[in-house]
């Protein structure tokens, strides 16, 4: 298992080994050590499996209080998956960082507390997989526009073929929620 680093400080991109035959392939796609050895110490409480079409956009998400950190891959399809640093004093406050994480490479995501987390569906259909550190309650789920201008995320989809919750379509921008943000560098 490869860890890598990213443009933003503390966000990783997991990189398993794939051993294929001609039965198919076997990858080890979580290893708690492996992670520990980059300096992660997260306790995993909750998995979620998430099914969206091509175009489905979701977030951009975060939690408040304790925050929440999350390991996301992609089971099936493909993925555009985007993460926003809001962790107040980060040379990259307010950067966002995207990676195409898909069933065939098996890559996934190491979402620091801190960080909001979104993805565009740019296959047919997309199986998103994440382990999360907090258990999910609605209390505390915020979030910010998917399409604001000031954080200025490249979508790899067209506008008019980009399918949002209620919810996600009237987030407000980064700049009207930084003040009740808690993440701190």
């Amino acid at each position: 298992m490869d860890i890598r680093e990213t443009t933003l400080p503390d966000a990783r991109l997991v990189v398993p080994r794939v051993f294929p035959d001609d039965r198919g392939f076997f990858a080890e796609t979580f290893r708690e050590s492996a992670l520990a050895d980059v300096g992660i110490h997260d306790r995993w409480i909750q998995d979620n499996h998430s099914r969206s079409g091509f175009g489905v956009v979701r977030g951009l998400h975060f939690q408040i209080g304790e925050g929440c950190a999350k390991l996301v891959r992609c089971g099936r399809g493909h993925i555009w998956d985007v993460i926003v640093d809001l962790r107040k004093g980060s040379p990259t406050y307010g950067q966002w960082e995207g990676f195409d994480l898909t069933d065939e490479n098996m890559h996934a995501l190491y979402v620091p507390v801190g960080f909001a987390h979104g993805f565009a569906v740019k296959s047919g259909v997309a199986d998103v997989l994440y382990k999360q550190t907090r258990y999910y309650s609605g209390d505390v789920e915020r979030g910010i526009a998917y399409d604001d201008s000031d954080v200025s995320v490249e979508w790899p989809i067209a506008a008019s073929e980009i399918q949002v919750s209620e919810r996600d379509a009237t987030g407000p921008k980064l700049a009207e929620v930084v003040n009740d943000l808690p993440f701190a560098y």
